[in-house]
């Protein structure tokens, strides 16, 4: 039997995030979130001054960094950066901190380390191609890109955060761009994965499909 890995992969906006926490809570699986790691280390390099293309200096921030990720919880070097990598700056340090191969191998190792015993769903743009190409689950959320910006908008809304829909569309497409373009780990489907349009459906809908199709890939009891 494969190891049961979900691997949810897709771009900004999809609702990866919001469908693995719930299809994770259904099956009792783990739930780790691989965007909130670069995230963490883009937030820590601003922080700190370091060039986004400087590889020497990221090398040296996350050597040895201590990264906990459980959940919606992320510790990194004994800091709580939960809220923090949720603002719209720290993803798009994420997507820069991204193309850099020092820290996409850092990173990379320790997502394999959190889904190497199985029973865990992970998000990202990279996991069912190169974290964990042989997951037993691979799955690739989409969305148009005008569902996408109002989806981002209300989460920026709801933290008081303020929200222009047109600029939001604007960072969106630019971000797909740099992602799927990028040499290293570019945002793509895996070839097996399971492509699932999210524009107009709503949340519980979502889940209870991807739910359905984890429990038929391993005849996991029902809940």
């Amino acid at each position: 039997m494969s190891r049961r890995v979900v691997a949810i992969d897709g771009p900004a906006g999809a609702g990866k995030s919001s469908a693995s926490r719930g299809l994770a809570a259904r099956l009792g699986f783990a739930y780790v979130d691989s965007g909130a790691m670069y995230r963490a280390v883009g937030v820590l390099a601003q922080e700190g001054g370091i060039a986004l293309d400087d590889d020497a200096a990221l090398e040296r921030l996350i050597d040895g960094l201590r990264i906990d990720a459980a959940g919606d919880r992320l510790i990194v070097g004994g800091r709580d950066l939960s809220l923090a990598v949720r603002s719209a700056v720290a993803g798009e340090l994420a997507s820069r901190v991204s193309m850099r191969p020092v820290v996409r191998s850092h990173l990379v190792a320790l997502q394999r380390r959190l889904g190497a015993g199985g029973d865990v769903v992970m998000e990202g743009r990279d996991i069912g191609t190169v974290v964990f190409p042989d997951a037993g689950l691979k799955i690739f959320l989409t969305a148009s890109p005008e569902e996408r910006a109002r989806r981002r908008a209300r989460e920026l809304a709801a933290r008081g955060e303020a929200a222009d829909e047109r600029q939001l569309a604007a960072d969106i497409a630019r971000r797909d761009r740099r992602d799927s373009e990028r040499a290293l780990s570019p945002l793509r489907p895996a070839a097996d994965a399971v492509i699932i349009d999210t524009s107009g459906v709503d949340l519980a809908a979502v889940v209870a499909r991807l739910e359905a199709l984890a429990r038929a890939r391993w005849s996991v009891g029902a809940s």
